[in-house]
């Protein structure tokens, strides 16, 4: 019975340790997938509002039809884009360049930055991008958390053997971060 119980609790503990390392996995990877989708939801109302910008824009500036097309565009991808951070990351870039851009062109334009529309729509994008970003840094911190799990002894054997591989982050810069401001007093 002594060498039943001093082979067979260690074992016992290592097989409970392994599954009680096994779940945190499953439950931070439930984590990084919950938070993914708070960024999604971030990103699509983000993509809801551009429509508006761009029209916004065009009424003002209707000679800069290359630019429009080229948010439109790059809005089109990132709204395709489907699947985990790392299929979001370019379409998102390639969206964020293109609002920049349309950001300079409305600094051509005094109408149009003291028109009531643009300046209800500046708000709004702001509060929008500072929510994608406080999304993306919560997304980022459980990404962190797990893969250091994934390369930290020991629960890296449990890694291995689960078959849980590392999760990508999300880097995506604020598009309206240069938002001119304007002076309504």
């Amino acid at each position: 019975m002594a060498t039943f119980l001093i082979v067979g609790a260690p074992i016992a503990l290592l097989l409970l340790w392994a599954i009680v390392s096994f779940n945190r996995f499953v439950s931070q990877r439930q984590l990084i997938d919950n938070s993914w989708s708070n960024v999604e939801t971030e990103l699509h109302r983000h993509h809801d509002l551009i429509p508006n910008l761009v029209e916004t824009v065009r009424g003002y500036a209707e000679h800069e039809q290359a630019t429009f097309i080229a948010v439109i565009e790059a809005r089109r991808g990132a709204v395709k884009a489907t699947g985990p951070a790392n299929k979001h990351q370019h379409a998102e870039h390639a969206l964020t360049a293109g609002l920049r851009q349309l950001m300079v062109v409305s600094e051509d334009y005094p109408d149009l930055l003291a028109s009531q529309r643009f300046l209800d729509l500046q708000p709004e994008l702001i509060t929008t991008e500072d929510r994608i970003q406080a999304s993306r840094r919560l997304f980022n911190g459980n990404v962190r958390d797990y893969n250091r799990r994934i390369e930290s002894i020991p629960s890296m054997l449990i890694a291995a053997i689960g078959r849980f591989s590392k999760a990508d982050y999300f880097e995506v810069e604020p598009a309206v971060a240069l938002l001119p401001s304007v002076d309504t007093t």
